[in-house]
């Protein structure tokens, strides 16, 4: 079986002899932040759109990161060459570190863990996905931290209502899936993208690119629940699933058909950013 390495406590180790101490804030609060991106061969990608926000989640939440973002690069570049992973995912991740007290943060942790991941399909999926709304709001939305209680926690109900992911709305207004953000298309085409309390994504970011340059147009607004019912149709999008098309909305059904060419061109425009880097 093929070794494993991390990079943990300034350290190249095997995935085996990984792991954090028990008085570490990461485990005692739950204090901590992280990052994740693909990894195609030996190609990183949109390390730097990841490293802007890493680094501006770290400052948000007072983290000290005791490696420049030049001594970061160097880290993850080693790291795939030991590991030599055909297709993988890389989490960078920065812990409270050590704490006497157990409240306290007094000497962060970096740490980065990569894994193999089942490369995106070569198109997009014909069948879509349903979504069940959630009324709830996460704590620093701009932030991505290692918090992510209220999404486990709700699976056995999402199962039970039938939804294969759930979508958070708050004060009336649509925010984000737990691990993707949420697009909606109207009957115009327009697509539609939330603008505030939610995390923004690298995948979301570069939709918003090539969504301009091939003529789509962009709103990036409050997107009210009621509008759904409304829509064209809607697709979630991530760093692993890149595009998913949503095929309904709690009682909303939406013929994925209808929407199939602009998603296409966007999902074809994001492999195209992907094979440049």
């Amino acid at each position: 079986m093929k070794t494993n390495y991390a990079f943990v406590n300034d350290a190249f180790i095997t995935h085996e002899n990984a792991g954090l101490p028990l008085g570490d804030l990461g485990i005692q609060r739950g204090y901590g932040i992280f990052d994740f991106l693909r990894i195609n061969g030996t190609k990183p990608l949109f390390l730097e759109y990841h490293l802007d926000r890493f680094f501006n989640s770290a400052a948000f939440m007072r983290l000290k990161i005791n490696h420049s973002r030049e001594d970061i690069k160097v880290i993850v570049h080693k790291l795939i060459d030991k590991n030599n992973l055909h297709y993988s995912g890389l989490k960078l991740l920065l812990t409270g570190g050590d704490s006497e007290d157990g409240y306290t943060v007094t000497n962060p942790r970096f740490s980065v863990i990569q894994q193999s991941l089942t490369p995106p399909p070569a198109n997009m999926s014909e069948k879509g996905i349903r979504l069940v709304t959630r009324d709830y709001q996460r704590q620093l939305p701009e932030v991505k931290t290692t918090d992510y209680l209220m999404a486990i926690w709700l699976q056995e109900w999402m199962r039970e209502m039938g939804g294969e992911e759930i979508l958070y709305h708050h004060r009336g207004n649509i925010r984000e899936c737990p691990r993707s953000n949420f697009f909606l298309i109207k009957e115009d085409d327009t697509l539609v993208t939330p603008s505030t309390d939610i995390l923004k994504g690298i995948t979301r970011k570069n939709i918003i690119q090539v969504a301009g340059m091939i003529g789509l147009r962009i709103e990036i607004r409050n997107i009210c629940l009621q509008e759904i019912t409304d829509a064209k149709g809607a697709f979630i999008c991530s760093s692993t699933k890149r595009i998913m098309p949503v095929n309904g909305i709690d009682q909303t059904i939406y013929d994925i058909t209808n929407s199939s060419f602009i998603l296409n061109a966007l999902w074809q425009s994001l492999v195209m950013m992907e094979h440049q880097i």
